[in-house]
């Protein structure tokens, strides 16, 4: 498994990523279990040059690997930036299709294949690991194709990758060309053949699996897909693709599976790059289930509607999300886990009550439960409420003062700095409330339109272990957030009470 998300994907728009925080990554990816990292291109910048640097003094274990072009300077600053790595690698790489050779480089064939040749033996001058790429491989003649690789192995490449570039080709296409060129390139046996795909089409995976069928045995991606344009293949599913389907791929990776939403979360705070929530693998999503068949079925036996355990990819847990397309096993599941063991036409009773508020709200959360069982219309607003805020953001820090009233009805103020007036305002909140609580991810967007138009604060964060939502509207959006946060710290607090509340009635 071959990593370009400090390279190729850190390219995707908005996504650069500062020196210190391509190391934090770097130390993400050698704790998955990666087998190469692709650092940066050192050539490109003084930012590249320094994170590549800075990742070669600390990492050990994966082999480290900078890109260049065919060119004696990219070369050599890919040399210098790795000369603490203990296992290096420089990948050169060299456009070959009709296209870019007229349009991009104004180079003939004979021109391209000389300067693949002196850039393979310039960068085994510095280094024994040198990898090989044909850009926009897949639009380019076969025959030439061909001819370049043999040329790139015995001038001293042993990873030869065939990238599609742009994500032109289909998996039928890729399989078949990476069984003609192991088979037609002089030398192949000495060299590992790679698919580096791009998401254009929406095909990158798929494609990539198609290629390890055709006998690729490096695959190039990303931590949650990122990368130019539609972005590159998407390393958690390439993952579980094979181990899912090992007994038809007949392969597998050194992945510890169990960090993959870790390095996926992380990934999302370093870049601000929200993964979505219908994301295979790591999206919110993925091990969440609404429907009462489903629910019903996940409840007799999980394997009827998932296929991989939420715990190896590291969630602790599906998710039955009740709402509007729940059924009776799904609320009565939770009711009980929620210390509410109810007669049968209690349960009816609450059932009743919770299809009619599903009309009126999109999800029914533990606290709205709560309220039905217990036909307390002011426990679920019980809670801390948000009496004033001010916030601040002048110089290098953000200040932010808020004024809580508590259950007891009791005013709370604090006021805390931060980086930033959000992180501010959540570090204020926190103190307020007394409930301690790590930021996953965090979006604003907009409800409505012209003047009718507010600011819907979405967050989710991790406490005791477990995974909590929120949300929180109002014109204006840092009050959105703050609701959207005591949403989350009520809720915590209601949950640690709902089952004792119940007993003691009961």
């Amino acid at each position: 498994m071959f990593d370009t998300t400090l390279r190729d994907g850190e390219q995707s728009p908005g996504c650069s990523l500062r020196p210190a925080q391509k190391l934090v990554m770097a130390r993400a990816l050698a704790e998955l279990g990666v087998d190469v990292i692709e650092t940066g291109f050192p050539a490109s910048s003084a930012s590249d040059m320094e994170a590549t640097r800075l990742i070669a003094a600390e990492i050990q274990r994966p082999s480290l690997c900078a890109l260049s072009r065919c060119a004696p300077g990219d070369i050599e600053a890919a040399a210098k930036a790795l000369e603490k790595a203990r296992r290096p690698r420089i990948h050169v790489f060299i456009s070959t299709s009709p296209l870019h050779r007229e349009h991009k480089l104004g180079l003939s064939r004979q021109q391209v294949l000389e300067r693949a040749i002196e850039g393979v033996r310039l960068a085994r001058r510095y280094v024994e690991d040198v990898e090989f790429s044909a850009e926009d491989a897949l639009r380019t003649e076969e025959d030439f194709l061909v001819e370049v690789f043999s040329e790139a192995i015995a001038a001293g490449a042993r990873t030869i990758n065939v990238p599609d570039t742009v994500g032109y080709t289909t998996p039928e296409e890729i399989r078949g060309l990476f069984q003609r060129l192991i088979a037609g390139v002089r030398g192949a046996g000495q060299a590992v053949f790679s698919a580096h795909c791009h998401d254009d089409l929406g095909l990158a995976v798929a494609n990539s699996l198609a290629a390890i069928e055709g006998g690729a045995r490096q695959v190039e991606c990303t931590i949650n897909g990122i990368g130019e344009r539609a972005g590159n293949a998407a390393l958690e599913e390439i993952v579980m693709a094979l181990k899912v389907r090992g007994a038809r791929y007949g392969t597998g990776t050194g992945i510890d599976t169990r960090a993959l939403l870790p390095a996926s979360r992380l990934l999302s705070r370093l870049t601000g790059m929200t993964v979505q929530r219908n994301k295979a693998v790591v999206g919110a999503n993925a091990f969440a289930h609404e429907a009462g068949i489903h629910q019903h079925g996940m409840l007799r036996n999980r394997n009827t509607y998932e296929i991989m355990r939420p715990e190896d990819v590291g969630w602790p847990a599906s998710q039955m999300v009740l709402g509007r397309h729940s059924g009776r096993h799904a609320v009565n599941d939770r009711l009980r886990a929620l210390g509410f063991v109810l007669e049968e036409f209690e349960f009816e009773r609450v059932f009743a009550a919770f299809k009619k508020l599903c009309d009126h709200q999109r999800l029914v959360r533990d606290a709205d439960l709560q309220v039905l069982v217990t036909g307390d219309p002011d426990a679920a607003g019980r809670g801390y409420r948000l009496a004033a805020l001010s916030v601040s953001d002048s110089g290098k820090r953000a200040r932010a003062h808020v004024e809580l009233s508590d259950p007891e009805g009791h005013l709370v103020a604090e006021i805390a700095e931060a980086d930033g007036p959000v992180a501010a305002l959540f570090e204020a909140m926190t103190r307020a409330t007394g409930v301690p609580m790590q930021l996953e991810s965090y979006q604003v967007h907009s409800i409505g339109i012209g003047a009718d138009a507010r600011g819907e604060a979405s967050l989710s964060v991790r406490c005791e272990g477990a995974e909590h939502t929120g949300v929180g509207t109002s014109r204006d959006i840092i009050e959105a957030s703050a609701l959207a946060w005591l949403d989350v710290a009520n809720r915590i607090l209601r949950q640690r009470e709902a089952p004792a509340t119940y007993a003691a009635t009961a």
